[in-house]
């Protein structure tokens, strides 16, 4: 079964009859989700006990997505990056088993360099054996060189919503990992039901299906819908 889920965890009021009333934010949230994506850690770092009492709030299969800092995917652009990578990974370090894919997602502006990337990747794959996805935004990256490298190194393309680089029909096997952000309005327009469901049966049984379009509070109702699809 896939995990459905939302970029952090808020929840409207209007849906908050669907979750449980006591706890936490997150808590209520882990009462009905199996996952969630941390954004906040691409804008700043957290302490290692605010990871803690997280995974401590949350069921034993709650998984946790969590993006990696736009340090390393903007302000370095991917360029010696060995050090605040290995200080992200003693950051998240308490989710433990509850830490899911690891997110990184590049600006429009980076166009695929294999030289660059290769050294990236290998920094990142000597550091850390799990999961990691990459959402790209630079069209050079539906080079048959680029698709090679990220094989190589096992690191799985998401499936965004728009698609900027690599449609579905680029997909020779399901996702693993969707973020559908809105469209037309990115991060505020909501999904039919009839795209929910497109979505849905696109979703191997291991993936990640986020919901990003939070702006408007339509991400809950959205992965409700989903949710309740299956």
């Amino acid at each position: 079964m896939p995990i459905i889920a939302t970029a952090a965890w808020s929840i409207p009021q209007k849906w908050a009859h669907r979750f449980s009333r006591e706890g936490s934010g997150l808590t209520r949230y882990a009462s009905v989700f199996d996952g969630v994506e941390i954004n906040s850690t691409f804008y700043r770092r957290h302490r290692t006990t605010t990871f803690a009492r997280w995974a401590e709030s949350v069921p034993d299969g709650f998984r946790f997505s969590v993006k990696i800092p736009r340090e390393i995917s903007h302000d370095r652009a991917m360029k010696e990056i060995a050090e605040p990578f290995d200080a992200f990974l003693e950051d998240i370090a308490p989710l433990g088993e509850k830490r899911g894919p690891l997110l990184c997602q590049l600006p429009p502006s980076l166009a695929f360099d294999a030289d660059k990337f290769e050294t990236a990747f290998k920094t990142m794959r000597d550091a850390d054996a799990g999961p990691i996805v990459i959402e790209v935004r630079h069209k050079s990256w539906a080079s048959g060189e680029a698709l090679g490298l990220l094989e190589t190194y096992a690191i799985d393309r998401v499936l965004a919503d728009p698609a900027l680089v690599w449609p579905i029909e680029d997909f020779a096997e399901p996702p693993r990992y969707v973020r559908l952000h809105g469209k037309p309005k990115v991060y505020y327009s909501s999904y039919t039901e009839e795209e929910i469901r497109a979505f849905r049966s696109l979703a191997a049984p291991d993936s990640w299906c986020v919901f990003d379009n939070t702006a408007s509070g339509a991400a809950i109702e959205n992965a409700l819908t989903m949710l309740d699809e299956q």
